[in-house]
C-alpha cells in the first residue's frame, strides 16, 4: 500500500511556508496556513455531513478562494472532487451528478445563476447541496457548519492509485465521459511541471484566470503554484483589460492561459503606458497562432513557451522547455516520465509507430495517464492501446524531437478528395492585419463534399474588411485545395468554459 494524496500540496506548503501568502483573492490574502486549515474545517464538516472516504463531491464555484478550501478540503475528508463546469445549463449539470454518483454538491452562493443551476441539477439528483461563501437563506452552508467543529488534523489516508479528481470532457463526440485521474497523476503532474519542464521559484506570483474547475487551471496554476510555494492571484471573470490592470497591481509575474486570452492581453496592451513584467509564460488548451506568439512576445518582451496535454493525461504531456530550447508552432518535447510518440491513426487494434516527419495520431504514455473513463470501459479500451493513451490530434515529431498538433482527427476537412487541416489554415489568415481572430471549419458541400468556411473576428470595425479581401489574401498563401472560398465577419467566436473555440459550435451556426 502507497498512501498518496493530492492534499498533500496544500499540506506541505502550510507546513513549510505557513506565513507565505497562498492565494490572493479581491482584498482577501490568505496564507498557507491559513488555507490548510480552512480546507481541514471544510473536510471536518463534510464527514459531519456522512462524506465517507472514496465518496464523489461535486465543486461548482468560480476563481474565488472558496474553491481551493472546497477542493482541498473535499480531498482531506478523502473524497474525489468532481469540478463542475460553470457554463453548464442544469440538465448538463445534472448528467454529471448522475454519472458521477455524487454524494454532495458544494455550490458556490455568491452568484445567483450558478446558485440556481445548482439547485436545479441537485433537486434532480436527490444530491445534497451544501452551499459555500456567503449564507443563502434556506439552503445548509458548508461554512457554518464548518465554523461549529474542529477542523481535521490532517488529510485522510489515500493510495496512490486511487481516484482524486473526476474531469468530465466536453461531449464533442457524444455524452460526456468522466475521466478518472489518479492522486498520483495529479501529484506528478504538478511537481515535474514546477520543478523539471518550467523554470519557476517560490517567489512566483501567478494570474490564476484560468478556470479552477478546468483541468489547466487546475492542474498547471493552482496545484503547481502551491507545489512551489507561490503565490496565486485569482481572477473571476477575465478580460485583457482587467488581467493587465491586475498583473500591474500585485506584481505577477507567471501567467498561464489559453490562446483567446493572449489575443485578448495583445488587443488590451496598447491601453495601458506600462505592462506587467512577466518572467514565464506558458499557452495551452489549443494550438497557439505563431502569430499571436510573437505579437505577445513583442509587446511584454517575454517568451511563451506553449504545451500540450488533455484531461486524460493530467494534463500536460509536452511543453517547450528551456533545456531543450524553444520552437515556435510546436509543442515541444515530452515532460519527464512521459513519453510522446506518432503512430498510424488509421490502424485502431494496435499501436504502430510511423517514421520521422510522418503525419500521425499523437499517442501517450507515463505517469500522467488516466485510469480511464467512469463506469465506461469500453470507451477505456478504445482510448488506452498497448498501454498508449491515443489523444485524437494529428501532429508530427521532427528529428531534433519537437512535435507539432497539425489538428483533430474529427476536424479534418476533406475538400474535392484532399485533406485539409484547418490549423495551417488559420495560421496564414491570422498573420492578416485586420484580423484578430479566425477559425476554420469545414461545411457540408455537394459538389466537394466539403468547402472550408473561415470564421473572422476583425481587429477593428468589419467594414474594413472583405471576403473578397481575405480570399485574395489567402489565395496567394495556401494551395488551391487549401484556401477557403466561404468567409463570415463575426463579433466573437463562441468559446468553451476554458476559452478554447468550439468549433462544433461553429459548424451548427452555419449549418
Amino acid at each position: 500500500m502507497t498512501v498518496l494524496s493530492l492534499a498533500t500540496i496544500l499540506a506541505e506548503g502550510a507546513r513549510s511556508r505557513p506565513g507565505k501568502v497562498a492565494i490572493v483573492d479581491r482584498d482577501q490574502r490568505i496564507t498557507y496556513a491559513e488555507l490548510w486549515r480552512q480546507a481541514r474545517g471544510y473536510g471536518a464538516a463534510l464527514r459531519q455531513f456522512g462524506v465517507k472516504a472514496g465518496d464523489a463531491v461535486a465543486i461548482l464555484c468560480p476563481n474565488v478562494a472558496e474553491f481551493p478550501r472546497a477542493y482541498y478540503g473535499a480531498l482531506a475528508a478523502g473524497a474525489t472532487v468532481v469540478p463542475v463546469h460553470l457554463l453548464l445549463a442544469a440538465e448538463e449539470a445534472t448528467y454529471v451528478l448522475k454519472d458521477s454518483g455524487a454524494t454532495v454538491l458544494l455550490c458556490y452562493a455568491g452568484d445567483a445563476s450558478q446558485l440556481a443551476v445548482g439547485v436545479a441539477a441537485a433537486a434532480a439528483t436527490g444530491v445534497a447541496l451544501l452551499t459555500i461563501g456567503p449564507p443563502v437563506d434556506g439552503y445548509a452552508s458548508l461554512d457554518e457548519a464548518a465554523d461549529k467543529v474542529e477542523p481535521l488534523p490532517t488529510y485522510l489516508t489515500r493510495e496512490a492509485e486511487d481516484p482524486a479528481v473526476i474531469f468530465y470532457t466536453s461531449g464533442t463526440t457524444g455524452t460526456p465521459k468522466g475521466a478518472v485521474l489518479t492522486h498520483l497523476n495529479l501529484v506528478m503532474n504538478a511537481t515535474v511541471n514546477v520543478f523539471d519542464a518550467n523554470e519557476t521559484t517560490p517567489d512566483d506570483i501567478a494570474l490564476g484566470c484560468l478556470p479552477l474547475f478546468h483541468t489547466f487551471g487546475q492542474s498547471v496554476s493552482m496545484n503547481g503554484t502551491f507545489r512551489r510555494g507561490g503565490t496565486l492571484v485569482l481572477l473571476a471573470r477575465f478580460t485583457g483589460e482587467a488581467a493587465i490592470e491586475l498583473m500591474r497591481q500585485e506584481h505577477v509575474d507567471v501567467f498561464h492561459g489559453v490562446p483567446t486570452m493572449y489575443v485578448a492581453l495583445n488587443e488590451a496592451a496598447g491601453r495601458f503606458e506600462t505592462l506587467p513584467r512577466l518572467r514565464l509564460c506558458v499557452s495551452g488548451g489549443a494550438s497557439l497562432p505563431v502569430a499571436v506568439l510573437e505579437r505577445f512576445q513583442e509587446l511584454f518582451s517575454t517568451q511563451i513557451f506553449e504545451g500540450y496535454g488533455l484531461s486524460e493525461t493530467s494534463p500536460t504531456a509536452t511543453t517547450n522547455q528551456p533545456r531543450f530550447g524553444t520552437r515556435p508552432g510546436t509543442i515541444g518535447h515530452p515532460i519527464w516520465g512521459v513519453e510522446v510518440e506518432i503512430a498510424d491513426a488509421t490502424v485502431e487494434d494496435r499501436i504502430e509507430f510511423v517514421a520521422s516527419g510522418t503525419l500521425g495520431e499523437i499517442v501517450i504514455r507515463g505517469h500522467n495517464v488516466f485510469a480511464g473513463y467512469l463506469g465506461n470501459p469500453e470507451a477505456t479500451a478504445q482510448a488506452v492501446v498497448d498501454g498508449w493513451f491515443r489523444s485524437g490530434d494529428l501532429g508530427t515529431k521532427d528529428a531534433d524531437g519537437f512535435i507539432t498538433v497539425v489538428d483533430r482527427k474529427k476536424d479534418l476537412i476533406i475538400r474535392g478528395g484532399f485533406n485539409v487541416y484547418p490549423r495551417e489554415v488559420e495560421e496564414v489568415l491570422a498573420r492578416h492585419p485586420a484580423i484578430m481572430q479566425v477559425a476554420v471549419v469545414g461545411r457540408p458541400d455537394e459538389v466537394h463534399g466539403e468547402e472550408i468556411c473561415a470564421v473572422v473576428v476583425p481587429a477593428g470595425s468589419s467594414s474594413a474588411i472583405s471576403a473578397d479581401e481575405l480570399r485574395e489574401w489567402a489565395k496567394a498563401r495556401l494551395g488551391r485545395h487549401k484556401y477557403p472560398r466561404e468567409y463570415r465577419i463575426v463579433d466573437e467566436l463562441p468559446l468553451g468554459p476554458s476559452g478554447k473555440v468550439l468549433k462544433r459550435e461553429l459548424r451548427r451556426r452555419l449549418s
